[in-house]
């Protein structure tokens, strides 16, 4: 087949394809994924394998992560597993190998995820078996698999990810050698019980490659961007953003006399030195704390929110202004040319409704900025990320509102609202959506249906208003079908019965006092 000819076949950003990826142990020897004999395996909770971590030497990095990505009021990720977010960090950088080492149930779910995502390539795995975990023979077969891959014709970087297992056990990434025959060796422990989300990862691994970096420049000359320096001073973008949003921020910034710099994370490693080599860091996606401490050890200001709606807009042009030093009459000239174009967009389709929000992509509360410049009413938001010092000014904006701002918020928490509020439209994560379609109220997947649009400047002003008001309009449909479909039953008595169900209380009863059992042996283990 020929090379370009992709239908059917892995996209080739680079050579990865013509590598061999299933590195380390041979399956047939033992089995892949298999429980360490001390029982440690991927079945235990969160509290063991977090204890395990510790006794073996990982407590520094989990300190970190505790600092990093506070957690609470729950303790567990209800996002998909915290690896995809780092996993897709790596997938989507030009000339850089992706490594994991974890339990095989664990590795196929973040294979089949990140291609069902459309990263379309190559992932690496190091198998383990009990006997190759506990005597440190992982390690070794994780070296040897770096060492092979290690080739500086196709990478850059290698990136290796200990997952839960792995960390719990130990396994001491950090001594793998810094760069081998000039490629690049950056290993990241990604556990669940230490990163309560995905999108809390992705700033692990770009916390990690902007520490490489920094350290690199330091030492002295590093390469040029393949499109050459800014003649003007550039700000940084962090966080992830849909594609057209940094052109229009870059265009927001040049009567300003600035220019848009790279996104972080970014899609190949040289871009790395050019996010460091910034005037100012705009903190688009507040939680990336790990990055934001690598920019202000390079002493980089950060400036937190983002230019959304007009309120947004034009603050987030003024704190720039603060950062850069630039004459208040340029900033006024700047909020000039183009707040009257946003207020304008906002006012053309108004939102006339009551709305929830939810999510975990950490840019909820600038959606719900942009919703309520829209007209709508949002009296709640919800967001799995943590609180930080960059979102403060979205949520005095959001609290003067009216709106009740949630961090860390559960999905009991998202659908206690939506329930309780009844809204006209529901936006949020995939079972709050289900949820809310079960009761007739419309609802819109966050991930897909609005990150998937530009949010900043005027080209974001008026673009959630469509699709927000077409899925209002379908009110109507959502009580049709429940008309339609009223009386069949739900749960495990959904569908049409000829007669009732036959549910056996007596076997709930039984299955029941099994939990109850289990739940107090293991409080009891707890206070031992």
């Amino acid at each position: 087949m020929d090379k370009h000819d992709t239908r059917g076949s892995e996209v080739s950003y680079d050579d990865t394809a013509e590598v061999e990826v299933t590195l380390g142990q041979d399956r047939d020897e033992a089995p892949v994924g298999a429980a360490p004999v001390d029982g440690m395996g991927c079945h235990a909770g969160a509290g063991e394998m977090e204890a395990a971590a510790r006794m073996a030497g990982k407590s520094d990095i989990l300190d970190q992560y505790a600092k990093d990505y506070p957690q609470g009021p729950h303790d567990k990720p209800q996002s998909m597993c915290p690896a995809f977010g780092s996993l897709r960090v790596g997938l989507r950088m030009r000339r850089t190998a992706t490594v994991l080492s974890g339990s095989a149930c664990c590795v196929y779910g973040l294979t089949f995820v990140s291609h069902f995502y459309g990263a379309r390539r190559s992932v690496g795995y190091v198998p383990f078996n009990s006997e190759t975990l506990v005597t440190g023979k992982l390690f070794e077969d994780i070296r040897d698999a770096v060492h092979e891959m290690a080739d500086p014709e196709r990478y850059d970087a290698v990136v290796v990810t200990n997952l839960c297992v792995p960390t719990a056990s130990g396994v001491p990434l950090r001594l793998l050698p810094d760069e081998i025959n000039g490629v690049r060796i950056v290993g990241i422990d990604v556990p669940g019980f230490g990163i309560p989300t995905h999108a809390e990862a992705k700033d692990v691994l770009a916390g990690a490659m902007l520490n490489y970096a920094r350290k690199e420049v330091e030492a002295g000359p590093v390469a040029a961007p393949a499109a050459g320096k800014a003649d003007r001073p550039t700000v940084t973008l962090l966080g992830e953003m849909f594609p057209a949003d940094p052109i229009g921020i870059g265009g927001m910034l040049a009567p300003l006399g600035l220019a848009a710099g790279p996104v972080v994370p970014c899609r190949e490693w040289r871009e790395l030195y050019s996010a460091l080599d910034c005037g100012a860091v705009a903190a688009i996606h507040p939680f990336y704390t790990a990055a934001i401490r690598e920019f202000q050890a390079a002493g980089r200001k950060i400036v937190g929110s983002a230019p959304v709606g007009h309120d947004g807009t034009a603050a987030w042009l003024s704190a720039i202004g603060d950062a850069f030093n630039v004459k208040p009459d340029m900033v006024a000239a700047a909020q000039n040319a183009f707040l009257p174009a946003i207020k304008s967009a906002l006012a053309a389709t108004p939102v006339n409704g009551t709305i929830t929000l939810s999510g975990y992509e950490g840019s909820e509360l600038l959606v719900a900025r942009l919703l309520i410049e829209s007209g709508a009413n949002v009296p709640y938001v919800g967001t799995a990320c943590p609180k930080t010092e960059w979102s403060q000014s979205d949520v005095e904006w959001l609290e003067a509102k009216g709106v009740k701002v949630k961090f860390r918020a559960s999905l009991e928490d998202d659908c206690a609202a939506m329930e309780a509020i009844k809204p006209d439209l529901a936006i949020g994560t995939t079972p709050v959506v289900q949820k809310a379609k079960e009761l007739a109220i419309p609802g819109l997947y966050f991930t897909n249906l609005i990150s998937a649009r530009p949010l900043m400047g005027p080209m974001g002003a008026g673009s959630l208003q469509q699709v927000v008001n077409a899925a209002m309009e379908n009110k109507h449909r959502f009580d049709h079908m429940k008309e339609f479909f009223e009386g069949v039953g739900h749960g495990d008595t959904a569908g049409v019965w000829e007669g009732a169900p036959n549910l056996r209380p007596d076997f709930r009863a039984t299955q029941q006092k099994k939990l109850d059992k289990a739940a107090r042996a293991a409080k009891a283990q707890e206070m031992i």
